[in-house]
């Protein structure tokens, strides 16, 4: 579900760029003739100073900090706090290496530029595809920048217009003048360089594991294509060694899968059936499901994949996770157009993360097997008894989502197969638990409920009375009468073309894209 607007985090991403660490040669430094502090004025775009600023290029994302942390850390600087000095590291193709603080620098450029994620440097950055969440967050920190410091450019007028500032703002502006922030510089080669990264960020604020796979398969195809679906192929090109045919293939295709699976953005509560495949993750939560997503659908692990030199086998593990997804559901002719609301969400609209990689599983494995008109043959019913029976939370409990993909792949290929064999559908789930095939599963006749025991409608019961009547009124597929997706259906002739039917409205009918194009034939 959506994070509340004050806990929202800022992307300063764009704002310090990103460049590979690796050096070719050798090189020698004496760092006691470096500078050891830098002014405001360092910062600005036309300085010396910042626009020679980079982050090693496997940093993880600059967006770790709020609104009111940004808020503060600038109010610190303003009033002359002690803060931390900035680590750094001169390449021998003399860029600064951010080694620790890139949050700090990129705060203090974002109110120098007056961009918190949506401003000039963001917009060319993410080629102008700026999230909506992105764009609150930087409208929430702009208003609470403006409210508690001013503006940088405010500060920049102060020589001609001082009677024109509040006491406070006067202060703020002479020490801006004499102020600055302290520098180390970390002496050695790139290898030295990284290692000060990883034991400083340790130490700091713990690199998330996923995270940490990522940094040490930023040359791999796996990679390389989880960070172009996290971004939808814009930002920092982690593929721009590529040649140019191959970096716009990647940012085509990782931008078709990111809108598959993450749009349209999810509303909290839920008042609409348009909902995504996976519902809202906080950065890290997100950018571990696309990596778990690419490896599954890939058949590989992250110590499989070797790095890709040419882009080719990027490309082509971003073009089976496109197969899968478009599979899921879209307007292509292989789509099963599997309605999010039954597969992926509660019935309080809780995102189901066990039931995605599960369904991703059973495709792959439906796929093999060439048994897909099998599923749609029982789905009527196969959406039924998951629907009045979510047995899912039991299955990833002790595993994990992506732990137990496999479980639930098999706990779905069970009630195929006791649909398939005539069992009715209200007793698959009895046959299954007494069978203790998946362990000692417990059946609850109780429907899932809030715990609110308050007068106001919480937010997940607002959702659940929503989805309890529109899902009433879903219209459903006319060959396999399973549920249709609201965007991605198909008109199919109920008398066929071939056998002299119009394209009228009285020979028209919805289906799922598979179904008129494979199954029924």
């Amino acid at each position: 579900m959506a994070a509340s607007k004050k806990n929202l985090k800022v992307s300063l991403d764009a704002l310090v760029v990103r460049e590979a660490f690796e050096i070719q040669e050798e090189h020698s430094q004496n760092i006691s003739s470096y500078i050891p502090m830098i002014s405001i004025r360092d910062l600005e775009p036309n300085s010396f100073f910042c626009p020679f600023l980079r982050k090693p290029d496997f940093q993880r994302e600059t967006n770790e900090w709020d609104a009111e942390k940004i808020c503060e850390f600038i109010e610190s600087f303003l009033d002359g706090d002690l803060i931390p000095a900035i680590i750094l590291w001169r390449s021998s193709s003399s860029y600064y290496f951010v080694v620790d603080g890139s949050h700090r620098l990129s705060s203090l450029i974002a109110w120098i530029n007056d961009d918190y994620g949506d401003g000039k440097i963001s917009k060319e950055f993410y080629d102008g595809d700026i999230t909506e969440e992105q764009k609150v967050a930087a409208k929430d920190t702009r208003k609470l920048i403006k409210a508690k410091i001013g503006a940088y450019k405010a500060y920049q007028s102060f020589a001609s217009n001082q009677t024109k500032l509040d006491t406070k703002m006067l202060e703020r502006a002479k020490n801006l003048g004499a102020s600055g922030i302290s520098l180390q510089w970390v002496e050695g080669d790139a290898r030295k360089a990284e290692d000060s990264f990883f034991k400083i960020n340790q130490k700091a604020a713990p690199i998330g594991e996923t995270e940490i796979r990522l940094i040490q398969a930023r040359k791999t195809p796996n990679g390389v294509a989880a960070r172009a679906i996290m971004r939808s192929g814009s930002g920092h090109k982690y593929w721009s060694d590529f040649s140019e045919d191959k970096q716009e293939q990647i940012e085509e295709i990782a931008q078709e899968i990111n809108q598959l699976i993450f749009q349209p953005k999810l509303s909290n509560p839920i008042k609409t059936l348009d909902v995504p495949i996976v519902a809202n993750l906080s950065p890290s939560e997100k950018l571990e499901l696309i990596l778990g997503f690419v490896n599954v659908a890939n058949s590989i692990t992250d110590e499989e994949a070797s790095q890709d030199s040419t882009g080719e086998q990027t490309i082509k593990f971003l073009n089976r996770c496109r197969k899968i997804a478009q599979r899921i559901n879209s307007i292509h002719p292989s789509s099963l157009g599997l309605h999010p609301i039954i597969y992926f969400y509660t019935r309080l609209g809780r995102a189901k993360i066990g039931s995605f990689y599960g369904i991703v599983s059973l495709i792959l494995y439906l796929e093999e097997k060439k048994s897909f008109s099998e599923f749609v043959t029982v789905r009527k019913d196969f959406e039924w008894v998951i629907w009045e029976y979510d047995m899912i939370p039991q299955l990833v409990r002790s595993s994990g989502a992506l732990g137990a993909r496999e479980k639930v792949r098999n706990f779905y290929l069970e009630i195929i197969e006791k649909l398939s064999s005539g069992v009715a559908k209200k007793n698959v789930i009895k046959e299954i638990a007494s069978e203790k095939k998946f362990g000692a599963l417990k059946i609850s006749s109780k429907k899932e409920t809030t715990n609110t025991q308050g007068k106001k409608f919480s937010r997940e019961t607002k959702a659940a009375a929503f989805i309890r009547e529109a899902m009433r009124g879903c219209p459903k597929c006319k060959i396999c009468g399973g549920y249709l997706p609201s965007r991605f259906n198909s008109i199919d002739h109920i008398k066929r073309k071939a056998d002299g039917g119009l394209g009228t409205l009285d020979n028209a009918q919805l289906t799922h894209p598979y179904c008129n194009t494979t199954y029924k034939n």
